[in-house]
């Protein structure tokens, strides 16, 4: 039996009487039951009479977005509808070499970026131990197992058992490494998840707190200490000290770290995620599926270093991975030989793939494309569900273009690099201590200035609240609009009335109607280089 769908269009305000329509519908149903043909029969409004779907009344159909988001159509989920706005897209913000003087500065000067390479191979016992606290204390407020148990002293003894703090000595030798695949970085060296017991009595399941960040294949990281059961490592990478699973890396020497990690040509990852396959066993059909985010950088191999590897043997050079390279980028790859050290391998990445010799240059039409590419990803706290959180996302991006940053939010706002502004409410002991007057003129001033900030955006401006950052996406309609990765949603109706539903990944949605973005809004930061700090309100370029 055939199926036909016939679309009975009927036209709004069409001169075609509403009988004379039902007649035309009963014709074509009755013509079809003669043919003994199955049917379905749909409305749709403002289409030809009768007529097959169009391009355009497709998007139209498309485009009547259903959605709890507040002031949210289709056209703002696309990039399009934001590089259309901007009056020069393709303007370069920093160069390559403003860029590297950018990183440079961070590592010199910001207490959060580390060049893990420097670090010195021999930590004193102090030292170690310092590093350790920082990061493996026990928390101030309770902690739950997923059952709602409440970790007690003894829970902790356990985790501080896993830390191996006997094995420190007076001198403490420090290894250097490069990770091999996307792996995590937890407070303590286990997979034990930690919960915060809501006011509810519920778990949040979502939000491990023991996870502390994500890292990835390619990055530089020293070694300091090893749990007491040898499977994890408390590493410093280039922004954050935490323990990752030694399985994910590989111990070298630092000359070759060096080298593979300050090679003049590379590729950048620029898809958000990139799968690879690596041929294991092609006689049994054996693959991995190898998987690079965006702003993983990879040193490529040139052709003569091809040729030097067996110059009697041209299948070196046009024989890669069992593939002519012509339409690969053929990059190093860290892995481990057969004795747990580091070695490189060949990868073979498909030149269909996302990725970019290079960096991308970094511009308003390319930081909208970067971010764009995470739409509707799910929320990861701390990288988790093979995610992002809030300054993961923003941190992906702005790799991509080669730049570097603190790794949490906070950091990112206390930090002075690029041009900020900065508002300061007054605490509530100095609030009552003033006169109604005063405390409604304070406030009144801090209200004025944020205005006057939010006027001053510029697509990629970061905005930084307790906990949260996101990144202006341009103005729509007189309102600003932002994109962030997110998981709770909370807007204040016209009625006054709280509505709270959920996000829970990357999304764009209006700043104002926000619950409390505005008022709690501490920073707004424009990337730039600048031999000196700015305040972005007198430097709105």
């Amino acid at each position: 039996m055939t199926y036909a769908l016939v679309h009975a269009k009927l036209v709004k305000g069409s001169r075609v009487k509403k009988n004379n329509r039902e007649s035309i519908i009963g014709k074509v149903i009755a013509k079809l039951r003669g043919m003994g043909t199955f049917m379905l029969v749909t409305f749709a409004v403002s289409l030809p009479a009768l007529a097959e779907p169009t391009a355009q009344s497709q998007r139209v159909i498309h485009q009547q977005l259903k959605t709890d988001v507040i002031d949210i159509q289709a056209e703002h989920l696309t990039a399009k509808y934001w590089l259309n706005k901007l009056p020069a897209p393709d303007k370069v913000l920093m160069s390559q070499q403003e860029i590297s003087a950018f990183n440079q500065t961070l590592v010199n000067t910001n207490p959060y970026i580390t060049d893990p390479l420097a670090i010195k191979p021999v930590l004193t016992k102090s030292l170690l131990l310092g590093k350790i606290n920082q990061i493996s204390s026990i928390p101030s407020s309770a902690r739950h197992f997923a059952n709602k148990t409440p970790l007690t002293e003894s829970d902790y003894q356990e985790l501080r058992d896993k830390v191996n703090l006997a094995a420190i000595t007076e001198a403490n030798s420090v290894a250097y490494g490069l990770v091999t695949r996307r792996s995590v970085l937890r407070k303590f060296p286990t997979w034990q998840r930690a919960f915060k017991l809501n006011d509810d009595d519920t778990i949040d399941h979502e939000l491990d707190l023991f996870q502390e960040s994500g890292i990835f294949p390619g990055e530089v990281v020293a070694v300091l200490h090893n749990s007491k059961d040898g499977l994890w490592s408390l590493v410093q990478a280039y922004n954050y000290l935490a323990w990752m699973p030694s399985k994910d890396l590989a111990i070298g020497e630092k000359d070759q770290i060096a080298q593979f990690n300050k090679a003049a040509h590379f590729i950048t990852i620029t898809g958000g995620k990139v799968f690879v396959d690596i041929p294991r066993n092609a006689q049994n059909n054996e693959a991995e599926l190898l998987q690079l985010d965006m702003g993983v950088r990879l040193p490529l191999v040139t052709h003569l270093e091809l040729s030097l590897n067996d110059s009697s043997n041209n299948d070196s050079l046009y024989n890669v991975n069992g593939q002519n390279p012509y339409a690969n980028h053929i990059v190093r790859f860290p892995t481990k030989n057969s004795f747990g050290k580091l070695a490189f391998t060949t990868l073979s990445i498909p030149k269909s793939k996302d990725v970019t010799v290079g960096t991308l240059a970094m511009t308003q039409g390319n930081i909208i494309k970067q971010s764009f590419k995470f739409l509707g990803e799910r929320y990861g706290w701390g990288h988790d569900f093979n995610g992002r959180d809030c300054t993961g996302f923003i941190g992906e991006i702005y790799k991509s273009f080669g730049l570097l940053m603190p790794r949490n939010s906070g950091q990112q706002a206390k930090s002075d690099y690029g041009y900020n502004i900065r508002f300061q409410m007054p605490i509530n002991e100095q609030l009552q201590a003033k006169s109604k007057h005063e405390q409604d003129t304070l406030i009144e001033l801090q209200y004025k200035k944020k205005q006057q900030g939010l006027e001053s955006l510029q697509v990629g401006d970061l905005l930084y609240l307790p906990g949260h950052v996101v990144m202006f996406l341009g103005m729509d309609k007189g309102q600003p609009y932002i994109i962030h990765d997110v998981k709770d949603y909370k807007v204040l109706q016209e009625n006054g009335q709280l509505y709270e539903g959920v996000l829970n990944g990357v999304s764009v949605t209006p700043l104002q109607p926000m619950h409390d973005y505005v008022n709690q809004l501490s920073v707004i930061k424009r990337l730039a280089y600048s031999t000196s700090q700015g305040d972005l309100s007198h430097n709105n370029h």
